[in-house]
């Protein structure tokens, strides 16, 4: 993963999340119903929806509309449904890009990902068509401003933890594990004193594509289509996003 920055992929794309965090709300209240549906409203004994709920946290949702969706879940006779879908297809230049969404009508979010993918530069490929392309991987970010901790140090925490690799920049370490390991070595070093600035179980692509600038502005406009879409949950590309700063 040498020379990925997912750091510099998340600032360039950070005031755009910014200006949709009602919406990513009203997504992450399905997941967290998701998540209590199928095992229980306790985060200490379901590990998925802890991580849905830490992932609610550091999106700053409030606590009510957490509370709200943990209640959904738990009411006895709710027959509310919904299925778990990936799609796969090509952006500009063939850059990858996979979609998850939670939906409970297959047929309107399969036409909404597939209108915005053929209107905006793109097309809709196989099952399996670009996912290969992608690692799952547990990713951690801690900044290194006012952090006294060199990164021969650093590297030997994240190891003891549990981490598989760590990348450094001037601004920040940044941390993956095995998808497995995740909560573990997040926890470990939480424990240790280090704020995390982004902790998260994530797509990581293996190659990253370079656009040119109009390339950049028509996936933009594609992927703000994507997120815009109720039923999308998350949005990953296999291009360099650092170059929309």
């Amino acid at each position: 993963m040498a020379g990925h920055s997912k750091w510099k992929n998340i600032q360039g794309r950070k005031n755009a999340q910014d200006a949709k965090r009602g919406k990513i709300f009203q997504k992450l209240s399905r997941e967290i119903y998701m998540a209590a549906k199928a095992g229980g409203v306790d985060p200490a004994t379901n590990a998925a929806l802890r991580l849905v709920m830490d992932k609610a946290k550091a999106a700053n949702m409030p606590n009510d509309n957490i509370d709200r969706a943990l209640k959904k879940a738990s009411n006895v006779g709710e027959n509310e449904h919904y299925d778990e879908i990936t799609y796969e297809g090509y952006g500009p230049a063939g850059v990858a890009i996979l979609v998850y969404a939670l939906t409970d009508n297959r047929n309107r979010t399969a036409t909404n990902v597939r209108v915005a993918f053929t209107r905006n530069g793109g097309s809709l490929g196989e099952t399996g068509s670009v996912s290969y392309m992608f690692d799952r991987k547990g990713y951690i970010a801690i900044e290194r401003a006012d952090l006294s901790v060199d990164e021969d140090t650093m590297f030997e925490n994240v190891l003891e933890a549990g981490a598989e690799d760590l990348e450094t920049s001037e601004e920040v370490f940044e941390i993956y594990t095995a998808p497995e390991d995740f909560t573990m070595v997040r926890d470990t070093l939480e424990e240790e004193g280090y704020t995390l600035a982004q902790a998260e179980l994530t797509m990581v692509p293996q190659t990253l594509v370079e656009l040119d600038a109009d390339q950049q502005a028509q996936l933009q406009v594609l992927i703000d289509k994507l997120e815009e879409d109720d039923d999308v949950s998350e949005v990953y590309t296999s291009a360099d996003m650092s170059l929309f700063n």
